[in-house]
């Protein structure tokens, strides 16, 4: 069931994509978008408020992602991380506010100008890889460069080869979704991701449904894009092994407090925070959580 939503979303982001794509080359004479991204500050949100009809899921978030960092959001069920990835990637309009991707408002009048000249910029690893169902590995994989470029397509094969060899499918370019286990699924949907050389890369949950051991490998392959190609990230998650194993900053966002209720290192807001919500999370133990709701304190 959920994988079926995601497919939906992802054509739905595909759809976008196309259309403002269409607007925008009618606009501008089908010139090429040009690489909008330079300076420290990758993406930015302004007061940023954001919700579905009269129910308000967030207010006022403003925060910076510079360039070359892996941001992990985190926070409790129901707090707000995957309305916030939404709205990074275009999906849904702020109720108030602004998104900045490389120094351009995407949420502007402008804002469909925008998100086209970033979109080939950007990957987007769904919760549960959004593969097509009806496409093979290498098909799903082969997408993003039959849309955006007009490589020939042998280029597009050793470019698909390449991406899935990175991720260790390379013997299963011809497999379908459904003959793939949850964790190759998640490496075949990160090599889709990756099939641009996007220069920032958002992943929603990428350790959910997986083992612990192939969630760290999982972790090792995003830690290594980052390394070796300098992809800036912002990672949906509250799994705390892959959030201080890969995170160079959190986002730790509070569904009470609809927003923002720290920032710092996964070792400075577990070692030192003193807000009982931030050391309730890391430290997991929702005692910390309880007494502080009842004005006392933990037991020693």
């Amino acid at each position: 069931m959920f994988a079926d939503h995601e497919e939906r979303t992802f054509t739905k982001w595909r759809r976008k994509e196309s259309v403002v794509a269409l607007d925008v080359r009618r606009e501008m004479g089908a010139m090429e978008p040009t690489m909008p991204f330079s300076g420290d500050v990758m993406i930015h949100t302004d007061d940023l408020t954001l919700g579905y009809g009269d129910r308000l899921i967030l207010r006022d978030v403003t925060f910076s992602v510079y360039t070359g960092e892996i941001v992990a959001v985190l926070g409790g069920s129901g707090c707000g991380k995957s309305t916030l990835l939404k709205a990074l990637i275009g999906l849904l309009p702020p109720l108030r506010g602004s998104v900045w991707i490389g120094g351009r408002c995407i949420t502007g009048p402008q804002g469909d100008m925008a998100l086209e000249a970033v979109r080939r910029h950007i990957g987007v690893l769904f919760q549960y890889g959004a593969l097509l169902g009806s496409l093979s590995i290498a098909d799903n994989v082969a997408m993003p460069l039959e849309e955006f470029t007009d490589l020939p397509r042998r280029l597009i094969e050793d470019i698909v080869h390449f991406k899935l060899e990175t991720v260790g499918l390379a013997d299963y370019a011809h497999f379908m979704p459904s003959e793939l286990s949850g964790g190759m699924r998640k490496r075949a949907a990160l090599a889709r991701a990756m099939a641009l050389d996007p220069q920032i890369l958002f992943c929603d949950e990428p350790s959910a449904g997986l083992d612990p051991i192939t969630a760290a490998e999982l972790d090792e392959l995003l830690m290594e894009c980052n390394r070796a190609l300098g992809i800036t990230m912002v990672v949906i998650t509250h799994e705390l092994a892959s959030i201080e194993t890969i995170a160079t900053r959190c986002i730790m966002l509070d569904k009470s407090a609809q927003g923002v209720i720290a920032v710092g290192t996964p070792e400075k807001l577990k070692n030192e925070s003193t807000d009982p919500r931030v050391r309730a999370f890391f430290h997991r133990q929702p005692a910390m959580l309880r007494a502080a709701e009842l004005g006392g304190s933990v037991p020693s």
